[in-house]
């Protein structure tokens, strides 16, 4: 780009330009409040956001999980919530999961899926079943009945057992051999002497052979008694079996009697009748259960449950849906055992002891079939919470292992229950950092989560996009029971929106800064009484924000106030601007003018930064200040170098400097310090420039204009103060009303300019000048009354007397 100066002159902005009015074109005129508005069912601004959640949520595979994207405050959750709520899927199904006892292994307790609604209908109707087996089963084998039976089977019993044992006396008293039982149980056998028993005497008067002969009939009736022992031994064991399937007759037609009907109630889902089936079987075999009277054996079977009924026989209905349609489910803090569930332990008399009823469902179950929201940064900040997460979605399958043992920090036995089926959408919010790091560093993230909702932080501005953003107003009105927004009101929450936006043709997506804004405002119409927010309590909303949170704008003012901080607003100073700044704090940020100084000595062309040099000045900064350099050389020395040394500092600037919206702030101080030319004091400038004195945009311009004015107003108004901004940051104008108002009656003036130039020669009161077109570019001169000219006179001057000397 030639180095001629822009001809054109600064564009002095009139007041319509200052501020965009909301005009509400497209709403109806019988529209007057929110009250009239439909509120907006969808997620406002945000429509590829939304195709990507409606696509997400319209496949099934695995996989398709979302990461929702954007900046605290835009009300990312909300919005899902909203609209996920009222959209919800047609063709899913839900279920009921129940955990009920493994008959063949209590350790790993077995999965019941049950019809949505019917979970807990099946519980209470297995504990009624129950509560009627507890006193039906006992009465069962309480009656004349059973007892006659049972006394019958013994009676038979004792009859060959008194058979078998009187023959066997009967034979040895034929052998003069007596069969006693001693008291210890034992059977004895001792040799008759007659009707007694011999004793030692007489057995030894005895001869040989006749002590032999009863020794042998000894020995040979203790082999037929061991074979009569052996004998009742198997009868009584028959008596057992017969005692037993008397019993298990009794409590079968007792259990046949009770649960039929409730397999029948639920024989449409097969898993029920097969619990119900493998619990009849075991009842049977645990009639002890029913039967124990002793409190003290029972009381580990019973122990800890509201109702007398045995544990073993629950039903842990571990989500049951209800009359929700769609699970929606926000884990605020999402641990390991609040997203998957655990395993609680009871205690009973001083044991410790867990089983199925003791599992407690977490998140994911509560979700499973629909939605679970979380933050992004909440569970990766969380101990194995995300690889757990990952092997769920991985697996389609919820395994509820202990977390304990899997860190090895406890070695006691727990529970391996049967997985559960997973079917759920994940949705993480989370920033771009977040979003970024995952990408990089963790393969499985990429695959698992394959939708990304990213959420916009402005939406266009249009009449029609304000009507949309007056539903939204609307919606936040309706869902949070306030007063409803007259029409001007509605419109000067949009005026602001666009504001926070920075763009006159943009609206802010920061929903949390509107809903706060329109609760302030509820506030300031109740506590005035009033039917309807107006414009008057939302402007009375916004001072009072403004107010909570400037303590350190009014410090720095005061600073202003007492000439603490050095600041000129009228008359002229050479080397000397006024640059404008933005101070920001967590829930704030404010303009203030700073002062810019910039002083020559004998040198080699360059610049001397002194806030680089001390380390105050940063990255950006300096490459400010190395392109204005390089223009100036451009502009002044492309026929011998400049021969000075420009000094360059933010006076009264202790803390870092960062940024190059100063720079073209900058290259006019140089320029007064080498021309020798005042600057105009009641001028404050602000924006960058590139290598060819191009103005560029920046940030923080609404809030740069709105300081220098509190500041003028301080220390002295008067009709020819104003701002220079770049051209390009016009559309970013929404300045309070006193300046548009002073603007408007020729008190204050914003001038928009497309290159330095054009801030010269306001700053100077000269024209840049332009360089000779009678010469070669590289040889070519200024016109002398031009500020280049002036410029370039004294530093030809300059380089005459060093060649002199």
């Amino acid at each position: 780009m030639p180095t001629d100066v822009v001809s054109s002159q600064a564009t002095l902005l009139d007041s319509k330009q200052l501020y965009r009015i909301c005009e509400l074109d497209q709403l109806s005129t019988d529209c007057q409040s929110t009250a009239e508005l439909t509120p907006l069912d969808d997620i406002v601004g945000q429509e590829r956001a939304q195709q990507a959640v409606e696509f997400a949520m319209g496949i099934k595979e695995k996989g398709y999980n979302i990461y929702a994207i954007g900046q605290n405050g835009l009300g990312k959750r909300t919005m899902m919530l909203r609209y996920l709520s009222r959209h919800e899927p047609s063709d899913h199904t839900l279920y009921d999961w129940c955990y009920v006892v493994n008959f063949d292994d209590t350790r790993c307790p077995k999965v019941l899926k049950l019809s949505a609604g019917t979970g807990l209908e099946f519980k209470k109707a297995v504990e009624k079943l129950m509560l009627k087996l507890v006193k039906a089963m006992p009465l069962a084998f309480d009656n004349e009945m059973y007892y006659a039976r049972t006394e019958k089977l013994k009676s038979q019993l004792s009859q060959k057992q008194e058979v078998a044992l009187t023959e066997l006396t009967e034979e040895a008293k034929q052998k003069g051999i007596s069969l006693s039982l001693t008291m210890q149980g034992d059977y004895q056998m001792l040799a008759l002497n007659g009707e007694e028993p011999h004793d030692e005497a007489s057995f030894e008067a005895l001869t040989d052979a006749e002590r032999s002969q009863f020794e042998s009939n000894i020995n040979g009736l203790e082999v037929k008694l061991r074979g009569i022992i052996r004998q009742i031994t198997e009868w009584e064991e028959e008596f057992s079996d017969k005692q037993q399937e008397h019993d298990e007759q009794v409590a079968k037609e007792v259990l046949i009697h009770f649960i039929k009907p409730l397999k029948d109630k639920f024989k449409h889902q097969p898993e029920t009748r097969t619990f119900l089936t493998g619990m009849q079987a075991d009842i049977l075999d645990n009639l002890d259960i029913f039967l124990e009277e002793s409190e003290e054996q029972l009381g580990l079977a019973y122990a800890s449950l509201e109702k007398k009924m045995p544990r073993r026989y629950q039903v842990n209905v571990l989500v049951g849906q209800g009359t929700q349609k769609f699970p929606i489910v926000v884990e605020e803090s999402p641990s390991y055992h609040s997203l998957f569930g655990y395993v609680e332990n009871a205690t009973f008399r001083g044991t410790v002891f867990t089983d199925f009823s003791l599992i407690r469902p977490g998140s994911l179950h509560k979700a499973n079939g629909g939605v679970l929201l979380m933050d992004a940064v909440k569970v990766l900040e969380r101990p194995y919470v995300w690889d757990g997460l990952k092997r769920a979605l991985r697996s389609r399958k919820l395994d509820l292992s202990s977390l304990e043992r899997e860190v090895s920090l406890s070695g006691t036995i727990s529970l391996a229950p049967e997985p559960i089926p997973l079917d759920v959408k994940i949705i993480l919010f989370g920033d771009h950092e977040t979003y970024q790091l995952l990408q990089h560093y963790d393969p499985d993230f990429s695959e698992l989560f394959r939708v990304t909702a990213d959420f916009e932080d402005v939406m266009d501005r249009t009449s029609a996009s304000e009507a949309h953003y007056a539903r939204f107003i609307s919606s936040i009105v309706h869902d949070n029971n306030m007063l409803h927004c007259d029409r001007a009101a509605i419109a000067r929450i949009i005026e602001y929106s666009s504001r926070e936006a920075e763009d006159q043709q943009k609206l802010s997506l920061h929903s949390a800064n509107i809903a706060n804004l329109l609760r302030e405002s509820n506030y300031c119409a109740k506590s005035a009484a009033s039917q309807q927010i107006l414009v008057p309590h939302v402007e009375q909303a916004l001072r009072n924000q403004e107010q909570r949170v400037s303590r350190l704008h009014d410090n720095i003012m005061q600073s202003f106030t007492n000439g603490t901080t050095l600041i000129s607003t009228q008359g002229k100073v050479m080397g000397q601007i006024n640059a404008l700044s933005v101070i920001s704090t967590s829930d704030h940020q404010f303009g203030m003018p700073n002062r810019i100084t910039a002083t020559t000595a004998f040198g080699k062309g360059e610049v001397m930064d002194i806030e680089h040099r001390v380390k105050l000045g940063g990255r950006i900064h300096s490459k400010g200040v190395l392109i204005l350099t390089a223009y100036l050389a451009s502009v002044l020395g492309k026929t011998a170098q400049i021969p000075l040394t420009t000094y360059l500092t933010f006076e009264q600037s202790y803390s870092g400097v960062d940024g190059d919206s100063a720079s073209m702030a900058e290259c006019c101080a140089i320029i007064s310090a080498i021309s020798e030319q005042a600057l105009r004091q009641d001028i404050a400038i602000t924006g960058s420039m590139n290598q060819f004195g191009e103005a560029q945009p920046i940030g923080g311009v609404n809030e740069k204009i709105e300081g220098f004015f509190d500041v003028c107003k301080i220390k002295g108004r008067t009709s020819d103060q104003g701002v220079i901004i770049p051209a390009s940051n016009m559309a970013n104008l929404m300045l309070r009303k006193d300046i548009v108002d002073a603007v408007a009656q020729g008190e204050f003036h914003i001038w928009a300019i497309t290159h330095v130039t054009q801030a010269m020669e306001l700053l100077l009161g000269k024209t840049a000048g332009s360089l000779s077109q009678t010469a070669a570019p590289s040889q070519g001169q200024y016109s002398p009354e031009s500020i280049f000219g002036i410029a370039q006179q004294k530093l030809t001057a300059l380089r005459s007397l060093v060649k002199a000397d």
